[in-house]
């Protein structure tokens, strides 16, 4: 292709779209570190402490209509992120799949299973997907 248009061969690609790629001979690493410290940051969770399971077992996700209602825009903000940071963490999607059920009447209870994700995200801010 270089014959036949102007081109110019910037090496490796580095990142894209936010993903950092890391290209070995034994396979591609992409992972969103750079991003999910940014969102933590965002929503006040850089300081939290971490958790080992994104949800506390036992735990059923329900419509709680009697709850406390929070601000809808500050917790659709937060499923979005964390909607766009399962494309290279797929450990996280079915929990931020279940928390975006709620995003038209989010309660407070809604808000702690979010942030607990975020308390998770925290302690495994390296982690990323080998292909």
């Amino acid at each position: 292709m270089k014959h036949k248009f102007d081109m110019t061969d910037l090496g490796k690609m580095r990142y894209f779209l936010g993903l950092k790629v890391l290209q070995k001979s034994t396979g591609v690493f992409i992972t969103q570190k750079k991003y999910a410290s940014e969102v933590l940051q965002r929503f006040g969770m850089d300081k939290s402490n971490s958790v080992h399971n994104l949800i506390v077992l036992g735990c059923k996700l329900v419509k709680d209509e009697g709850g406390v209602k929070v601000d809808k825009t500050h917790f659709k903000q937060m499923v979005g992120s964390l909607m766009y940071l399962t494309a290279a963490r797929p450990d996280m999607m079915f929990v931020v799949s279940l928390i975006s059920r709620y995003m038209e009447n989010p309660t407070e209870f809604h808000l702690q299973v979010a942030k607990r994700v975020l308390r998770y995200l925290k302690g495994t801010l390296d982690f990323g997907n080998f292909l």
